[in-house]
């Protein structure tokens, strides 16, 4: 198979309106699929290596466009998080997982929340703010069910067998976290 031709990186993104840089990332393995995603201040555009440069012009603005659309949406708060946890334990397990404290923090890079049952607090990384309702509420679960069951045992996996998209959110993410660790490739050398 072709190396993967290196990135090209341009200034002036075509209708995003955030400005800042668009590398765009042309993949030999990658067939039909184009996504999108912000590393720093820069938006890095996946794209099929076969695509012409006019389908690689309108899917950057397509993919700026849906980006754009996905950051606008207003966050939750705390108290919005904490109201759908206690939709969540309602639905999903009862009403027995009854948190004091669900809140957003900034201080979780390597885990997607945290839970003291003890206090019946919730935590939630910022990281997710952004992502899938169906992921946020997986996570949201996940910590709930450790209000019920400290660790992960069976008892514990048993909990969230009732949350129809635990596996779906699961692979979610999982994939992030996978993309978070594949190294950035350097910038093309000037000659």
């Amino acid at each position: 198979m072709p190396a993967d031709p290196q990135p090209r990186v341009t200034d002036e993104p075509p209708g995003d309106g955030g400005g800042g840089a668009v590398e765009v990332r042309r993949s030999a393995r990658r067939r039909k699929s184009v996504s999108a995603h912000r590393e720093g201040d820069r938006t890095v555009v996946l794209i099929p290596a076969r695509m012409t440069e006019a389908e690689e012009r309108r899917w950057v603005g397509i993919m700026l466009a849906r980006l754009a659309a996905k950051e606008s949406r207003p966050v939750p708060g705390d108290r919005e998080l904490t109201e759908r946890a206690l939709r969540l334990s309602d639905q999903y397990l009862g009403g027995r997982a009854r948190p004091r404290s669900v809140r957003w923090v900034t201080n979780q890079n390597t885990r997607w929340g945290s839970c003291t049952p003890s206090e019946g607090s919730i935590r939630l990384s910022h990281r997710l703010q952004g992502m899938p309702e169906h992921v946020v509420d997986y996570v949201l679960l996940h910590e709930l069910a450790h209000l019920l069951v400290a660790g992960h045992g069976p008892a514990f996996w048993r909990l969230l067998e009732a949350y129809p998209r635990t596996e779906r959110a699961r692979g979610y993410l999982e994939g992030v976290a996978d993309a978070e660790r594949l190294p950035r490739p350097s910038a093309p050398r000037e000659e």
